[in-house]
């Protein structure tokens, strides 16, 4: 019975009931609630009648609560707290103020296009929790697919028929080498220039790309490029392109790492920079996706006069 009949109390009543507790006293509860006083009287007469209980005594000056109305108050001023902060929270939620953002990104350089966007928007959207996971494009698509990110960078174009994707921001193709090779006195290098090296990618990250990218450029020349896959990070490949392994390629980003005994030649015959794409389910409708869209929108206008070799895409408002 005590369930069933909260279920029937309007909250109306309960708020005339709060407020007759702090100011006990009808006519001030009156006026603060902006009703009558017959209003307030009914309403807490009525609840006391559907509770079986005795909430306040009356007396001349005003009333008092009963042992049984302090109790009843607090549990409902409790209640009342927590309604209100639900409906507060979900208000921040719908307009992306407040949950979390899933991002699966393949690197976050210092100083870079992705690392200030994502600084940004952390500092524009305090309420969200921003979760990154660094993998594959592959990997990162199966992780959307399976509801475990919200949102994905990736490299290369992103023409997916089960997602949304936006161009974000691109950057030249640059080639690593060794301080002490052959090319590393020039000011760029071409892809004829480097027939016949040994090149080293990663597995994970943008390691499959990279590969692929090698064996488009280096098809059909001679001698033949060599390709060792590693399965180590970033840092550690460099470290091996530094002690002679071979030579890599990467996004121009890579150059802002702090490096020694290393030269990053950009490409003369690389046809147009490498793009990076945001891509998500069009089943996500979360907020928290289009305000990031948004700000990396914007961050691309403002960077695209800036100096340097990242160029980033201008994106309009998500409609």
């Amino acid at each position: 019975m005590p369930s069933r009949l909260g279920s029937r109390i309007p909250l109306v009543s309960l708020i005339h009931t709060l407020a007759v507790a702090e100011y006990l006293n009808f006519r001030h509860a009156a006026n603060a609630l902006g009703v009558s006083v017959s209003t307030v009287s009914t309403r807490v007469k009525t609840l006391e009648e559907d509770l079986g209980i005795l909430l306040f005594e009356r007396h001349a000056r005003g009333v008092r609560l009963t042992d049984a109305g302090h109790r009843f108050i607090e549990q409902v001023s409790a209640g009342v707290d927590q309604l209100d902060h639900a409906v507060k929270t979900a208000g921040l939620a719908a307009s992306g103020e407040c949950g979390r953002l899933r991002l699966g990104i393949h690197a976050l350089i210092p100083r870079s296009f992705l690392a200030e966007l994502i600084a940004q928007y952390r500092e524009t959207h305090p309420g969200i929790a921003v979760e990154i996971t660094e993998s594959t494009a592959r990997d990162a698509v199966i992780q959307l697919r399976s509801d475990l990110l919200d949102l994905a960078f990736v490299a290369g174009p992103a023409e997916l028929p089960d997602f949304h994707s936006r161009r974000i921001w691109t950057e030249p193709l640059v080639a690593v080498l060794p301080e002490r090779h052959p090319l590393a006195g020039q000011s760029t290098v071409t892809w004829p220039d480097l027939a016949g090296e040994t090149f080293l990618v990663r597995y994970d990250s943008t390691g499959p790309q990279v590969h692929d990218h090698i064996i488009l450029r280096l098809a059909g020349r001679l001698p033949p490029p060599s390709i060792q896959r590693f399965g180590v990070g970033r840092g550690t490949l460099l470290s091996m392109v530094e002690q002679g392994f071979g030579i890599t390629i990467v996004g121009a980003a890579t150059a802002l790492l702090p490096t020694t005994g290393l030269v990053f030649l950009p490409f003369a015959d690389e046809p147009e920079p490498v793009s990076f794409s945001a891509i998500w389910s069009p089943f996500n409708q979360s907020p928290a996706i289009r305000n990031m869209l948004v700000l990396a929108g914007k961050l691309g206008r403002i960077c695209d006069s800036a100096p340097g070799g990242i160029q980033n895409e201008p994106r309009e408002r998500p409609q």
